[in-house]
């Protein structure tokens, strides 16, 4: 039985009475409504300013990304619910799997993202800090904080879960309320997403409000402060970007739109090899994961014109192997479009790409007889392959896109050509290349950057483990150049910032360490008469500084530390080469240099210092002669808490250290942070 679909908005679900029917694409039986009434979208916005913001605020980006990963457990765990809507989208269960598990997994990839890169509070230092003055007392650098406003994420219908959290998750964790609105004809699964989230109890109130159908005059109540994102066609990014409102208020405006995506078949990659039936397999699963229905799928699939024959056999004969129907038979690997407005613009698509021999048929095309009771009246489409014998010619193969199951073959004539063929996709969102030569991806890779957002390499060796043409991953970038809509999601950290304001500073070092709570160096130290190894996580305080004893190496430094580390390099013992060097005499290894400075500031006794993880800026600024004398200073940087727990139940929390080693002479002669894992008290 259908239901009436509900909007949550100012914390509360709206909608009682039916509006649109929404259909199965299995049997096109009504599996929901939209709801008729209108939602008041001033209220919605000034909710995510005034509840939600001050909400998410009151947690800090390690506590928001622990958040994000109790979420995406719950989701896990409550998997099979969404599971069950996801069938009426047409979605085989592994269709669904990306969607649903790709969904958490992207919120468990940026609770790692905010765990490992981001620090305690709400102010990102996004250093390293400049010297702007001769003595070092006016520096500068640039911080990021949380924008103050509310994104608005407008999702396509493809995937209703994975597109609503690939947003909110960077979102989110930015300290960002969001409104998300989905396309109607899926929205009822992510309102089912929406309402397991909710009921987690670990989205803050306000931080997440779902609006089912139109977006009325919401785009008109936003400001400066906000972000709109927005996935789907071409023509809908187009129209949005030049919304009144948002040009008025110069407000962030991130498109992903669909795009005529390629993959090349390099010349090299003849019949009887492997390459050659990882192209076929790769053209083949984008043509029916997700029946098609993928913005990253490959629509023009672009080969050597002497395989042509070759590849269409291929393609025709893998193709025919595929079982369309309804996903719960037995048997079944390829699902229906999302529904019925969608199978009526994939058949008008495939009509134009027809036209006037644009593209002839090698197979499909025909509609699809699934197997299944009631299929007779869901949104099947048949596996189409079409070619163009003359693609650079014939504009409409790269101008028209079919978004189902349904890819174009087009021949080239050398590398060059199969180039300019992708270019005339006017950007796109991924290409594909397979190759068996590195010396051809060194030279179509570079080309193919300027109008891809992704490039996908795909050869013998890395199919075992390739992610495939289609998998945007969370931390490496999703978008593309024109076409594709100029804009950028995921890719790790990016994402996060892209919902963050940077602004750079100016002051002396005290300032900016006082406001980006992370030492800078010209800032006075901070001497507590303790040594900073003997302090638990919670007493050190940034600028906590040991200005250590002096060392002076000899001659038995270099030999006893070339015998232990068996690095005999010449400039460390070779007298008359060194003399010939730039630095007129022998030098000290840099990592000696390193280990001295290290017995020079350690503390050796049992203490909170439980471990030392890493280096980070790590240089060697000046050389260390024979006779040097060197001294050490070690200060309190940064810290990060994890809010993580040994096997004991201790406490512990990261603290990065800076470390100045100079010479007798006042001189930098090495600079570095050091990691450590330091106890807390309780």
């Amino acid at each position: 039985m259908s239901h009436t679909l509900q909007s949550h908005i100012a914390g509360r679900w709206i909608g009682s009475h039916a509006a649109t029917a929404l259909r199965s694409a299995i049997n096109g039986q009504t599996v929901a409504h939209t709801h008729a009434e209108a939602i008041d979208f001033a209220e919605a916005v000034h909710h995510a300013r005034h509840v939600g913001l001050p909400n998410l605020l009151a947690l800090d980006f390690q506590q928001r990304a622990e958040r994000l990963k109790a979420m995406a457990k719950f989701l896990n765990e409550h998997k099979e619910q969404l599971y069950a809507v996801s069938a009426h989208t047409g979605a085989t269960r592994a269709d669904s799997w990306i969607d649903i598990e790709g969904g958490s997994g992207t919120l468990f990839a940026y609770a790692g993202v905010g765990a490992n890169e981001l620090p305690s509070g709400n102010l990102v230092h996004e250093g390293p800090a400049l010297a702007l003055g001769k003595t070092n007392q006016f520096a500068g650098t640039h911080i990021l904080v949380p924008r103050g406003g509310v994104a608005v994420h407008i999702n396509a219908f493809n995937f209703p879960v994975w597109g609503l959290l690939e947003k909110f998750a960077p979102s989110f964790l930015a300290g960002m309320p969001c409104i998300a609105k989905p396309a109607t004809a899926t929205s009822y699964l992510t309102e089912a997403a929406v309402r397991l989230l909710l009921s987690s109890g670990l989205v803050p109130e306000g931080a997440l409000q779902l609006v089912i159908g139109s977006t009325g005059d919401l785009l008109d109540q936003l400001n400066g402060q906000d972000v709109v994102t927005f996935t789907g066609s071409a023509d809908t990014a187009a129209l949005l970007r030049v919304h009144p409102n948002i040009v008025r208020h110069s407000i962030p405006f991130n498109a992903e739109a669909d795009s005529l995506n390629c993959a090349i078949l390099a010349p090299e990659c003849t019949p009887d090899t492997a390459e050659f039936a990882l192209f076929v397999k790769e053209v083949a699963r984008e043509m029916t994961v997700k029946a098609g229905q993928k913005c990253t799928a490959i629509r023009r699939a672009i080969v050597p014109r002497q395989h042509l024959d070759a590849v269409a056999q291929a393609l025709r004969a893998r193709l025919a192997k595929v079982v369309v129907g309804d996903p719960a038979v037995e048997g079944v690997t390829m699902g229906a479009l999302a529904s019925h407005a969608q199978l009526a613009d994939v058949n008008a698509c495939v009509a134009q790409l027809r036209h006037n021999h644009n593209a002839e048929l090698v197979c499909g095309g025909e509609g699809a007889v699934p197997l299944g009771a009631g299929t007779a009246h869901g949104a099947f489409f048949a596996p189409t392959l079409l070619l163009c014998n003359d693609p650079m010619h014939n504009h409409a193969v790269h101008e028209i896109e079919a978004f189902g199951p349904v890819s174009t073959l087009m021949a080239y004539e050398g590398l060059d050509e199969a180039i300019a063929l992708a270019a005339k996709g006017q950007g796109s969102l991924v290409a594909s290349l397979v190759t068996r030569d590195p010396q051809v991806a060194a030279r179509a890779i570079p080309q193919l950057a300027m109008l891809h957002g992704r490039l996908h390499i795909l050869d013998a060796q890395a199919a075992p483990e390739s992610t495939g043409h289609g998998s945007p991953l969370p931390l490496l970038k999703h978008g593309g150049p024109g076409r594709a809509g100029g804009g950028e999601e995921l890719g790790g950290l990016r994402a996060v910032t892209h919902y963050l304001q940077r602004a750079a500073v100016q002051g002396s070092p005290a300032m900016l360490t006082a406001v980006t709570g992370e030492f800078v160096r010209g800032a006075p130290p901070l001497d507590t008469g303790v040594h900073p190894f003997r302090r638990h996580f919670e007493e050190l305080q940034i600028g906590e500084s040991l200005l250590t004893h002096r060392r002076t190496v000899g001659e038995a430094d270099l030999v006893n530390f070339g015998g232990i580390s068996g690095d005999y390099f010449y400039m460390h013992f070779d007298e008359e080469a060194a003399k010939a060097s730039p630095f007129g005499a022998r030098i000290a290894h840099g990592y000696f240099v390193l280990s001295a400075a290290a017995g020079l500031f350690v503390s050796p006794a049992p203490g909170p210092v439980l471990a030392n993880y890493g280096l980070d800026t790590l240089r060697f600024v000046k050389p260390v002669l024979i006779g040097d004398t060197i001294q050490a200073r070690l200060t309190c940087k940064r810290k990060i808490d994890k809010a993580k727990k040994d096997a004991k139940g201790q406490g512990q929390g990261v603290v990065a250290w800076d470390v100045e080693v100079r010479n007798q002479r006042g001189e930098l002669v090495a600079s570095y942070d050091i990691l450590t894992l330091v106890a807390k008290k309780g």
